[in-house]
C-alpha cells in the first residue's frame, strides 16, 4: 500500500513512513493511492467477530509490507482489550430505529481512544524496529489531548507535548491530561483558541529546524493511522444492524471531518450507507459548505461541545481531494486560496456530488439542552452535549426512517458536567472507578502565549525526557 499526498508534489510513502511524517512535505494530507473495496459477501462473513479480529480484516490492506499479520493481530488485540466493555463499541437503542453506537468506553473516556491506543502501539512497534526517537507535537480542542498521551505514555522513544486552548476545554478534559506525570510528557495551555494551537502544529510540521534532527510525529486526525483506525467502527455498527444486506445511515458529530471521512472511506470499501450527517455546533464551516457551498472561515465561538470548537476543518482537504478527481495542484491551488481570502465555493457540479451522500446541521447550546433533555425524559439516558448534536442532526436530517440510523456517541457525558446541568438532567454523574479521583489528583501545566517561537523553544528544551533536544 502506497500514500500520496492530497496536494501532489509530495513523495508517495508506504504505511511505516506515513505513520512517523503525519503531514505531508507539501502541507498536504496523506491519502491511499488505491482505496481497498470489500464484496458484500466479504463483509458479511465478519459478523460476530470479536472487534479486535474485525479491526484486522478492515485495517489489514493498509499496513500491508510494514506490519506481518502476526504482529499486527497483537497489536490490535491488546489495543482493544484495555477497554472496559465487552462488545468494545456497543450500541444502544433510543428508539425504533435509532441507536447510539457507545465509543466512549476506552481509557479516557472519549471515541479518540480507538485510534489513540493503536497509534501509540504502532509508533511504539515502528520506532523501536528503526531505532529511533521522535517529538509528538498535538494540539486538542479536549479529547484528543488526553487520548494522545493515555496511548503513547508508555512510549520509550516518544516526547510528548499537548497544545490546548487555555481555559477553552472542560474540567474533566483538562485534568485527563494534565494528572498524567511522565518525564515524556508535557501538556501546555496556549492563550488563544483550538484553532491557534493547531496552526502552531502545522507550522513546526513545516519547519522542524527547531528540533535540531529529530523528527515531528502527528496525533493529531492529519495522521492517516487515526483515520484508519476510525473507519473499522463503521463496519461494525453495520453488521450489528443487518448490514451489508441493509443500508446504515450515521449522524456524525464533526469539526475536524476526520471522523465522518472514516464513514465516507468505510462506504467507499464496500460498506453499504444511505447517508452521512455533518452534525456539529456554532462553529459552523462545515455546515455552510454542506448547505450552502461557502467554506469560509469566521469567528470561533467558545460553546458547552468545546471538542467541536473547530472553524478550520483539516480532514476537510481529504474530501475535496476526492470531489476534484484527485488532483493535487487544484487542491493546492484551493487551499491557497483559502489561506489568503479566508474561503471559497467549489465547481456547482463538485459540490452536488458531496451533497449526495451529506447533509448537516449547525446546532446551538440551547438546542443542545434541549436535546439532552429531551433525550433523557424519553429513555433515562444521558447524553453528552456533542452526543446530543449529533442526535438532533439525526432527526432534522434523516432522509429515510426505514433506515437504522447511527448517532456517533463520542464521549462520555460525565466528561461535560455543565452542558448536562444546564439541559437540567437531574441524575447524577460519576466517574469511573479508573478516574474516581480525577479531580483531587495533582496538576502539571505550562501557560504559554500565543506565540509559535515561545511554543518551539519550550519543545526544544524539554525533549527528550527532560534534557534539551
Amino acid at each position: 500500500m502506497r500514500y500520496i499526498s492530497t496536494r501532489g508534489q509530495a513523495p508517495a510513502l508506504n504505511f511505516e513512513d506515513v505513520l512517523l511524517a503525519g503531514l505531508a512535505t507539501d502541507g498536504g494530507l496523506y491519502v491511499p493511492e488505491n482505496l481497498p473495496r470489500f464484496t458484500q459477501e466479504e463483509i458479511a462473513s465478519w459478523a460476530g467477530l470479536p472487534y479486535h479480529e474485525l479491526a484486522f480484516r478492515v485495517m489489514r490492506p493498509f499496513v500491508t509490507g510494514s506490519i506481518p499479520d502476526a504482529d499486527f493481530k497483537k497489536i490490535l488485540e491488546e489495543t482493544y482489550g484495555v477497554f472496559s466493555h465487552n462488545a468494545v463499541a456497543p450500541l444502544r437503542q433510543l428508539n425504533g430505529n435509532e441507536w447510539v453506537l457507545e465509543l466512549f468506553h476506552g481509557p479516557t473516556l472519549a471515541f479518540k481512544d480507538f485510534a489513540l491506543q493503536l497509534l501509540g502501539r504502532l509508533l511504539d512497534y515502528v520506532l523501536e524496529k528503526r531505532g529511533e526517537r521522535v517529538v509528538i507535537v498535538g494540539a486538542t480542542s479536549g479529547d484528543t489531548g488526553s487520548a494522545a498521551i493515555e496511548g503513547c505514555k508508555h512510549c520509550e522513544n516518544v516526547d510528548i507535548f499537548i497544545l490546548h486552548p487555555h481555559n477553552r476545554v472542560s474540567e474533566v478534559q483538562r485534568r485527563q491530561m494534565t494528572t498524567l506525570f511522565g518525564e515524556n510528557i508535557h501538556n501546555i495551555a496556549i492563550e488563544g483558541n483550538f484553532d491557534d494551537c493547531q496552526e502552531m502544529v502545522k507550522a513546526s510540521f513545516a519547519d522542524q529546524s527547531f528540533l535540531k534532527g529529530t523528527r515531528l510525529v502527528a496525533v493529531n486526525s492529519i495522521n492517516w493511522a487515526r483515520i484508519m483506525a476510525q473507519i473499522v467502527y463503521y463496519f461494525h455498527a453495520a453488521l450489528q444492524l443487518g448490514g451489508p444486506a441493509r443500508s446504515v445511515s450515521f449522524s456524525v458529530p464533526t469539526g475536524n471531518f476526520g471522523d465522518i471521512f472514516a464513514g465516507y472511506l468505510a462506504r467507499n470499501m464496500g460498506l453499504p450507507i444511505n447517508q452521512l450527517i455533518v452534525a456539529t455546533n456554532r462553529n459552523d464551516i462545515l455546515h455552510r459548505f454542506m448547505s450552502g457551498n461557502h467554506y469560509v472561515k469566521e469567528t470561533l465561538h467558545a460553546t458547552l461541545s468545546p471538542s467541536m470548537d473547530i472553524m478550520v476543518s483539516s480532514n476537510f482537504e481529504r474530501l475535496l481531494f476526492d470531489l476534484h478527481g484527485r488532483n493535487g495542484a487544484a487542491i493546492a491551488a484551493l487551499m491557497d486560496s483559502f489561506r489568503q481570502g479566508g474561503g471559497f465555493s467549489v465547481e456547482q457540479e463538485r459540490w452536488t456530488e458531496a451533497r449526495k451522500l451529506f447533509d448537516s446541521l449547525a446546532v446551538d447550546d440551547a438546542q443542545t439542552c434541549e436535546t439532552i433533555a429531551e433525550v433523557y425524559e424519553q429513555t433515562g439516558e444521558v447524553l453528552d452535549p456533542h452526543t446530543a448534536i449529533g442526535v438532533k442532526a439525526a432527526r432534522e436530517c434523516r432522509r429515510s426512517l426505514d433506515i437504522p440510523m447511527v448517532i456517533l456517541g463520542t464521549a462520555h457525558p460525565v466528561k461535560f458536567p455543565d452542558a448536562v446541568e444546564k439541559a437540567g438532567v437531574g441524575r447524577a454523574l460519576e466517574l469511573p472507578v479508573h478516574l474516581a479521583d480525577l479531580l483531587e489528583r495533582d496538576e502539571r501545566c505550562t501557560v504559554l502565549p500565543n506565540d509559535l517561537k515561545a511554543v518551539q523553544a519550550f519543545v526544544s528544551q524539554h525533549g527528550n525526557r527532560g534534557k534539551p533536544l
